[in-house]
């Protein structure tokens, strides 16, 4: 406990007195100044742990963030975390000379291939006239650049007629030759159930969001037709393929293979340092796997 001094009591001390007071009193002070030294960096520490950046995470400028709607994981900031503004595609004519050139031929090779549609602009004839008098310019070489035109998707509806012949004679019956069908009484068609496949199972596209997207082509098809079109035709047309893959991997040496990316803390890298954990399964390790378990099955069933 610290000992209060009136100003009297220390009027009455003597010089060897009072220089042993104010050395105490330094002392005190060092211990108390390093102990809020402590206290103020365990604070700062604390408040790092709970509301800073985590070591274990890498630079967030550059990478995509998540959310949830509808029970399903979307992009929100794709845009922002893709975008490279420094080599922008267009070019301004009051653009500054510090700015990265593009390499030359890239465009053109960007656009190989592609087919083009020309469209002349051009000024009449009265109008030349009029802004530079009867035959007075000549025609400069044309000012050409390029735009990309996009087409949206076009729904239209088959209505396939089909000529059926009679003899009169007989009940003999002939058609005429027609396109086969995917699924017999059903609106679905090759490309339909294309679009479909490409938008699930390659763009990632739930259901639900190619509903909607049907809908703004004022085609009603709802979720349950696709789920229903996508496992008839893949029972129908792609179990033979499936099928011939299955038997196909029993001939390699390995079956399964996986390499997952994890983070480690404590394995002497800096933090945020990427690594893998691989496992692989080969045929022999699955059906001793797979031996292992029937024996178990059948032991028990003795058992019982």
């Amino acid at each position: 406990m610290v000992m209060k001094y009136t100003e009297e009591q220390l009027n009455n001390f003597d010089k060897a007195v009072l220089v042993q007071l104010l050395l105490a009193n330094q002392e005190q002070l060092a211990s108390i100044d390093q102990k809020l030294q402590l206290v103020l960096e365990q604070l700062a520490s604390a408040k790092h742990s709970r509301y800073g950046r985590s070591s274990e995470k890498l630079d967030t400028d550059h990478q995509i963030a998540f959310k949830e709607v509808d029970d399903q994981i979307v992009f929100f900031n794709e845009a922002e975390a893709v975008a490279n503004l420094d080599e922008a595609d267009y070019e301004e004519e009051d653009a500054p000379k510090s700015k990265p050139k593009k390499s030359k031929g890239k465009r053109e090779e960007d656009l190989k291939g592609l087919p083009t549609v020309t469209i002349y602009h051009t000024v009449t004839g009265e109008e030349l006239r009029k802004e530079f008098g009867e035959k007075s310019w000549k025609q400069l070489p044309d000012e050409v650049y390029k735009r990309y035109k996009f087409t949206p998707a076009k729904v239209e509806v088959e209505e396939h007629h089909v000529a059926v012949y009679a003899g009169k004679d007989d009940d003999h019956i002939i058609k005429a030759k027609h396109p086969g069908y995917l699924l017999r009484n059903s609106l679905v068609s090759p490309s339909l159930e294309a679009a479909v496949l490409n938008g699930k199972y390659v763009n990632a596209v739930p259901l639900y969001r190619l509903e909607k997207e049907f809908e703004r082509y004022n085609l009603k098809i709802s979720r349950q037709d696709m789920a229903n079109w996508t496992i008839q035709c893949a029972d129908r047309y792609l179990a033979i393929l499936y099928d011939y893959l299955h038997e196909w991997i029993y001939d390699y040496h390995v079956l399964q293979a996986d390499e997952t990316p994890v983070l480690i803390n404590k394995d002497g890298r800096p933090a945020g340092s990427k690594s893998y954990m691989c496992y692989v399964l080969s045929l022999h390790e699955r059906l001793k796997h797979e031996k292992k378990l029937l024996i178990k099955l059948s032991y028990k069933k003795l058992v019982t």
